[in-house]
């Protein structure tokens, strides 16, 4: 029999070829002992193909990934699909309903990877996304955002020295690529255990929706589907080839204060001449310019003006040719403001 023929099982739900159903995945109960559900929709094609899941808010602040979900499951190539989709656009739901990056004893989920059926709240729900979810599917995407008050150009952090991963980072067409390390108790780390590549995709600002990084994660995850052929290919014009950093680092705040920040996300810094921006005491009496150590693009930005001495002011991706990673982003901002998108903004 071919493994595409088998009935698909989340949650105890049979879903057949062809079929599309939504599954409430029993999480546990709160302190109501009303019950928790994590929420998942499945999508099969009726013919054959790979089967990638989609997740957002495994930091439950993170609200982005959410809604490019809501219009991925909208986007009418989806009745051409090959394969598998399923997509979890919550998987924090307590930290979701608290609005909050963290489970309620503070620990984070996506340091809680592959987690245990006796562990923390945090571990049981890892070990159910992963038994449930990972284990099922040959590929992953997973949609971040920035923290509380940091806002991310859009980017892929992937594995790069896999193949495979590289070839999807690239289809997925942000404009710049991190190399970035695989850290104990990830999903990433956790799903690259399982050979299952997976893309983790950062762009706007934690509780805040940014069209901008909506639309481009709804297009990328399209056009990984594309390459992986669970979606027909297009006539449209693929997006320039993005840039690749293998290093970046935080600028951090030299001195407590209120910081105003000089430039914006995607632009071009140059080593010891441009200047992020001024710290300084409420009376400008004490100011100290802040300048890029490294030459490359703004990729992290702070949105609070409100600093301790030590905070991460600027995250910055280091690139030989600047002037090529800030053509990138230009091209992307002009693509994805041109396109005419049909994903359900409106609906």
């Amino acid at each position: 029999m071919n493994s595409h023929d088998r009935t698909l099982t989340i949650g105890g739900v049979a879903i057949q070829p062809g079929e599309r159903r939504s599954i409430d995945l029993e999480v546990g109960r709160l302190y109501t002992h009303s019950p928790t559900t994590m929420p998942v929709q499945v999508l099969r094609g009726k013919r054959p193909g790979p089967v990638l899941f989609v997740s957002a808010a495994i930091h439950g602040d993170e609200l982005n990934g959410v809604e490019i979900i809501r219009r991925l499951m909208k986007v009418p190539a989806l009745k051409r699909l090959k394969g598998t989709l399923i997509t979890v656009p919550i998987v924090n739901l307590h930290g979701f309903i608290n609005l909050s990056r963290y489970f309620p004893d503070r620990r984070d989920l996506n340091r809680s990877f592959p987690g245990s059926e006796k562990g923390s709240l945090a571990a049981r729900v890892a070990n159910l996304f992963m038994t449930e979810i990972v284990s099922q599917a040959t590929h992953g995407i997973d949609l971040h955002t920035g923290a509380m008050h940091r806002a991310n150009l859009p980017q892929i952090r992937a594995n790069l020295d896999n193949e495979e991963t590289l070839e999807l980072a690239r289809a997925f067409g942000t404009p710049a690529i991190l190399n970035s390390a695989l850290r104990d108790g990830s999903l990433r780390m956790a799903a690259m255990d399982h050979d299952i590549p997976i893309l983790l995709y950062e762009a706007g600002e934690a509780l805040r929706f940014d069209e901008f990084a909506i639309r481009g994660g709804v297009e990328g995850v399209v056009r990984v589907m594309r390459q992986l052929g669970m979606l027909p290919k297009t006539r449209k014009k693929p997006p320039p080839e993005p840039v690749i950093a293998r290093s970046s680092s935080w600028v951090r705040a030299p001195q407590s204060g209120l910081f105003r920040a000089y430039v914006a996300l995607g632009d071009r810094v140059t080593r010891n001449e441009t200047v992020l921006g001024v710290v300084s005491d409420p009376f400008g009496e004490a100011e100290i310019e802040v300048y890029s150590p490294w030459s490359g693009i703004v990729i992290g930005r702070l949105n609070l003006p409100l600093v301790n001495e030590g905070d991460a002011l600027c995250h910055i991706a280091r690139f030989y040719r600047t002037d090529i990673a800030h053509e990138r982003v230009g091209d992307y901002t002009e693509t994805l403001e041109a396109e005419d998108f049909p994903y359900g903004e409106q609906s």
